[in-house]
């Protein structure tokens, strides 16, 4: 059985728009070529790429070959055969830039690249870059397009696939930071990366494996000079390193990098509930109190952002309005997006607690002459609230771990910064219980800050 994230896009896995049930790629061709010579069926299995090694290990599937880079904190965790794929690192750009035309020239830009890849790891290494971390390969062209970043930095069969053929996109300078792809097995399966290392060569040999590359225009030098040196052969087939010689995690490392994704988490949650908690007020009252119009948008505001995914309308902010001339940053369409989507829950909370408070009030209010604003602002709204206070702290909190979702718009929060760090690290445990603790060192405070509102609220009317 075969592991594999097909949202990576191409030229690895992906669907063929003619046929969308089908899985095309060059990896495809690759383990269809394998599974031939092994006498058996491919059984495919589409997991998260950024999880896909610990899936591995659970043994969800038998092998996983997704573009997996061979890098040492990797070889600590899982086996792999010998290199099928030798990569490199290339710039892309727009056509009509002239600012960049080496690596060195990406200091002080925007670059955007995959994230847990060698080649963030190559731009953070430089520093004095802002990185923006994708987990797709088409977003960060998209990005680029739209002027959003000043390059794309990326393993060279995605340049060669999503640059080469669009003219607004140019590929500068030479390819850099060379490296390898690996299959990736379990520990203990030493058998069977022995089988796919015998494999791998017969089809380099036959000619199978320069037909499959070529297909999809990856066929070069490096490709050639890989499989001719036998050292890497007993490289990449001795033993793996002993759990001894595996590098501790220290917490005093990632913690920095939580603690970041933490303040994204907390200031784009904020700003997002200000906005839902004005918007949903807004919608409430022209629902209840609106002309026919008035209630009819605010129901079909309601009734649609409720009845569609958050993830869908966050795409649709971020990369679906530049098709109508309408570019919002990452930032800003993470805020709308929450904001809005909220908003129509927060309309229906505040709805309940305006009709909670008895008829006769606004009756005996409007007849001593109080006109209907004043009535709301100064007798309904204040016994409203104060009634949705607890649905309103709960919304706040399961806000805070809706942002999470934000991070499909190259949003490093918490939650993106935790599955980066554990993809590279392999420890998902440990940090996830700190980032578990994170959100709860959140998120408790306003639980408890909401209870001590609730109870200062319900003295005072009680006194009145």
């Amino acid at each position: 059985m075969w592991g594999f994230d097909a949202e990576g896009g191409a030229p690895y896995v992906f669907y063929d728009l003619k046929h969308p049930s089908k899985l095309i790629g060059f990896e495809v061709d690759l383990v269809e070529a394998i599974a031939r010579e092994m006498g058996v069926k491919v059984q495919y299995f589409q997991n998260a790429w950024d999880s896909i090694l610990l899936a591995l290990q659970r043994g969800d599937f038998d092998i996983a070959l997704n573009g997996i880079e061979i890098t040492p904190d990797r070889e600590q965790a899982v086996l792999f055969s010998r290199p099928y794929f030798a990569y490199a690192e290339q710039i892309v750009t727009r056509a009509s830039e002239i600012r960049i035309n080496c690596l060195e020239d990406l200091r002080k830009k925007k670059v955007g690249t995959l994230y847990n890849t060698v080649a963030k790891r190559m731009l953070d290494e430089m520093g004095d870059i802002q990185v923006n971390s994708y987990s797709g390969q088409v977003e960060p062209f998209k990005d680029l397009l739209l002027s959003r970043i000043d390059a794309v930095f990326v393993d060279m069969p995605v340049a060669l696939y999503y640059a080469m053929p669009n003219p607004q996109l140019r590929l500068v300078g030479e390819p850099v930071g060379e490296g390898y792809y690996g299959i990736a097995f379990r520990k203990e399966d030493t058998a069977l990366v022995e089988e796919i290392n015998t494999i791998l060569e017969k089809l380099l040999r036959s000619g199978e494996l320069k037909k499959i590359y070529s297909r999809w225009g990856l066929w070069n030098t490096s490709q050639e000079k890989l499989f001719l040196h036998d050292e890497l052969l007993q490289k990449y087939t001795e033993s793996p390193p002993s759990v001894s010689q595996k590098v501790p995690l220290r917490v005093t490392t990632f913690l920095p990098t939580l603690l970041k994704g933490a303040l994204v988490t907390i200031g784009i949650s904020i700003l997002s509930m200000m906005l839902a908690v004005v918007l949903g007020l807004i919608l409430a009252i022209m629902r209840l109190y609106g002309n026919i119009w008035l209630q009819k948008i605010s129901t079909a505001y309601i009734e649609i952002y409720r009845g569609t995914p958050l993830l869908i309308q966050l795409y649709i902010l971020y990369y679906g309005l530049p098709n109508i001339g309408i570019t919002l940053s990452a930032l800003a369409a993470a805020i709308l997006g929450l904001g809005m989507n909220y908003a129509a829950y927060e309309a229906e909370i505040y709805r309940a607690g305006i009709q909670s408070v008895p008829k006769g009030q606004t009756e005996a209010a409007l007849s001593l002459g109080m006109s209907m604003r004043l009535t709301l602002r100064r007798i309904v709204l204040p016994q409203a609230f104060r009634i949705t206070i607890p649905p309103m702290t709960n919304d706040f909190v399961a806000l805070f771990k809706d942002s999470s979702l934000v991070s499909v718009i190259a949003i490093v929060e918490l939650t993106k910064s935790y599955s980066m760090l554990a993809a590279s690290s392999m420890n998902f445990f440990t940090l996830g219980i700190i980032t578990a603790l994170l959100y709860f060192g959140m998120s408790y405070p306003l639980s408890l800050y909401a209870r001590k509102l609730e109870k200062k609220l319900t003295r005072s009317s009680s006194s009145r």
